[in-house]
């Protein structure tokens, strides 16, 4: 029975990004190639890309960016989601800074961290972190915060010290809501990669959009998008494999 509702999923997808092929082939060719590109066109775009080696640098500076402030955001966001939720004092006085930064349009700070670090690396390594790190922070803090009181105290009468109490409780308890968190930084990370490489020193993919974008070279534009959706789409299902691996408890509600 799951076999053949895995079977018949695949099917629907497979038969959606073909219809999605087929309609953007036709738009393509429908409209003006200044405004949009058929897919075929973009596809060999992106193979002449790949054949020179550019396409591999555009996307080797794009990926160094990414993971720096992907990583810093995981790195920061849960373990300080999980001391918020340990600690309410600590969590009453920064919540409401938490939120709003959380509802903040990211975008509106650039220009801010522009004038503070100029340009280079490490301010759009900033911009991806802020764009990251609050889904993680944010997600952890609620799944640290619905731990039932009763696994505590049974923690506690086991006489658990503070740090098991967080290895064995705290921690597993939280991880499938921080991997929640980590599949939204990662769509979130992407667009904070884009931004910064737009609104500080062009380069990597972000740049590649741009300048499609004032040559008029839609496939190249196209070509560099695709890039960035298939990327954002395997590290969302390498995310959700991690989540499986280490809560295989979250396959029985799946």
């Amino acid at each position: 029975m799951r076999t053949a509702r895995r079977w018949l999923e695949a099917g629907t997808v497979a038969a959606s990004l073909a219809l999605g092929a087929v309609v953007w082939e036709v738009a393509g060719r429908l409209t003006s190639g200044a405004f949009w590109a058929p897919l075929s066109t973009t596809l060999a775009s992106l193979g002449t890309l790949a054949a020179s080696g550019a396409l591999v640098r555009y996307a080797a500076s794009s990926l160094q960016l990414y993971a720096t402030g992907l990583a810093l955001g995981i790195a920061v966001g849960a373990p300080f989601g999980l001391l918020l939720a340990r600690l309410p004092w600590l969590r009453v006085a920064l919540e409401d800074y938490i939120m709003m930064l959380y509802a903040t349009p990211m975008v509106a700070l650039i220009p801010f961290i522009l004038s503070m670090l100029g340009f280079g690396f490490t301010p759009k390594v900033l911009v991806v972190f802020l764009f990251a790190v609050f889904p993680v922070l944010y997600n952890t803090v609620e799944g640290a915060r619905s731990i039932r009181p009763e696994l505590v105290e049974v923690a506690h009468a086991f006489r658990s010290s503070e740090w098991q109490l967080w290895r064995d409780v705290m921690i597993p308890y939280t991880l499938p809501f921080a991997m929640t968190g980590v599949r939204q930084a990662i769509a979130r990370g992407l667009v904070g990669m884009v931004a910064a490489e737009f609104f500080l020193s062009p380069s990597g993919l972000g740049q590649m959009i741009m300048l499609g974008s004032q040559n008029f070279d839609t496939a190249n534009m196209l070509a560099a998008i695709l890039v960035i959706v298939v990327l954002g789409v395997l590290l969302m299902d390498f995310g959700r494999w991690v989540e499986r691996r280490f809560a295989p408890w979250r396959r029985a509600s799946e």
